[in-house]
Order: structure tokens, then C-alpha cells, then sequence
């Protein structure tokens, strides 16, 4: 039904998450996976990669889930080696494994992760920023000074293998996200040497106005159709009622 990853003209379109992964994943590798809190997250292609066995991974995500969804089954059956992030602190297994020296933590303040994300994809292999100079995040990193201020030298991420959620794509693999969910998914699939795309609609080349665009189909490399995922709320909040 599909071909290989950046093949042409053939289908990127794939039958299931697994399917999607297969050939692709193996031990050891750099993911970089989308999602912002639990908005955005490609849930059927971590369930798929759990499934997978692979293990010794480097997870580059803004968050690391919660226990039980998102990149917290990865914790759970110890297949992340590494974490690189910026919020943590919903997951209390990750909290677990940290503290106890299971997991290795490369934390980034989010405007540098996102920055250094885009700078993968965009073939830049560093940057400077203002960010984090003097403080625990500039330790064993090139400073500099530019005109008055102090800057901290960052490198680019790149990843293996991108896992990005998008509300809709045409069997080319151009991608439209929905409002918060576009979050930090367009970086990580651009910083990935493979894209594999989690979708809920799938619509035929010419169906989306080239101007709706958010992520070119060049970048992706397979497509997922999932068309019922979980939408969880991170943290309901509710105005208690009048006694």
C-alpha cells in the first residue's frame, strides 16, 4: 500500500501506526516527537512505538506526557534513555526515574527548544542566544559577547525520526494543524531525517488551499490515519458552585 520513506510518488499513506513504523525505528535512536502538554501528541504512534520494543531512546519533546499517555508509556516500560525538554513536571514516573538516576535529563527553556528544533531543520547548526546566560543552562557552553549583552551558544537538535499529530493531510502529506495543536509539531517533523504523521482526515491532492498549508508534504514521509484520538484536558479547572 506504501513505499518507502521519501520514495517518490508512491503512497505515503500506511494501513496503521505499526505499519508506519516498521523499518523505520530501531534501539538507540533520537525521536523528536510533537505535542505540547497533551495537545498535539501522535498517541497512536507512541502506543505503536511501545509496542515496537525498541528501547535506548532519546525522546526530544517539549513535555514528557503523564503517567499513562503520551511519551509517559515510553517511561513506564523503560525505552527512554533521555529526555530532552523543557516542562517536566506532570509526570511523577519521569520525577521517579530522574531523581533516582534512571533517566538522563537535558532540560532547554522553550524558546530555545523550539529554536533549536527549527535550526535542525533548518541546517543551522547553531545560534546564540540571551537566554539562560548565568545560569545553570550556559554551564560548559560557549559564551559571547555581542555589543553590551551576553550570549549563549546552543546547538541544533536533529532527530532520527520525527512523530508529529496534525488535524488534517492530503495523501501528498501537506499538513493543516488545529490552533494549539500546530505547537511545537512543524518544528520537530522539519528536524527529522523521517516524518511519520498522525492524522485525523486525509483528503485527496487539491482538496486543501495551498494557502492553509502549515507544514509542506516535502517533509513528510508517512501518513497515519487516526480519525477518533483521545483529546484529554491537562488540568479541568471549574468555577465552584454558588452554596
Amino acid at each position: 500500500m506504501a513505499g518507502n520513506p521519501g520514495s517518490g510518488g508512491k503512497q505515503k499513506l500506511y494501513p496503521s501506526a505499526a505499519a508506519a513504523l516498521e523499518g523505520v525505528v530501531a534501539d538507540g535512536q533520537t525521536l523528536a516527537v510533537g505535542g505540547f502538554g497533551l495537545c498535539g501528541i501522535p498517541e497512536a504512534l507512541i502506543g505503536a512505538l511501545r509496542d515496537s520494543g525498541v528501547k535506548g531512546l532519546t525522546a526530544i519533546s517539549n513535555n514528557a506526557g503523564v503517567d499513562g499517555f503520551g511519551l509517559g508509556l515510553l517511561l513506564e516500560t523503560r525505552q527512554i534513555r533521555k529526555m530532552i525538554s523543557s516542562y517536566v513536571g506532570e509526570n511523577k514516573e519521569f520525577e521517579r526515574q530522574f531523581l533516582s538516576g534512571e533517566l538522563e535529563l537535558e532540560f532547554n527553556p522553550q524558546g530555545t527548544l523550539a529554536e533549536r528544533l527549527r535550526a535542525g531543520g533548518a541546517g543551522i547548526p547553531a545560534f546564540f542566544t540571551r537566554t539562560g546566560y548565568g545560569t545553570v543552562v550556559a554551564e560548559g557552553k560557549e559564551t559571547r559577547q555581542f555589543g553590551e549583552h551576553w550570549y549563549v551558544m546552543e546547538t541544533a537538535l536533529m532527530a532520527d525520526v520525527s512523530l508529529v499529530k496534525a488535524w488534517k493531510a492530503d495523501t501528498a502529506g501537506n499538513l493543516v494543524f488545529r490552533k494549539t495543536a500546530r505547537n511545537f509539531n512543524p518544528a520537530c517533523a522539519m528536524a527529522g531525517k523521517v516524518c511519520i504523521a498522525e492524522v485525523e482526515e486525509v483528503v485527496e491532492v487539491g482538496a486543501i488551499d495551498p494557502d492553509h498549508v502549515h507544514l509542506p508534504g516535502i517533509y513528510v514521509d508517512r501518513i497515519v490515519h487516526n480519525p477518533t484520538p483521545e483529546k484529554r484536558i491537562e488540568q479541568r479547572t471549574v468555577r465552584q458552585g454558588d452554596k
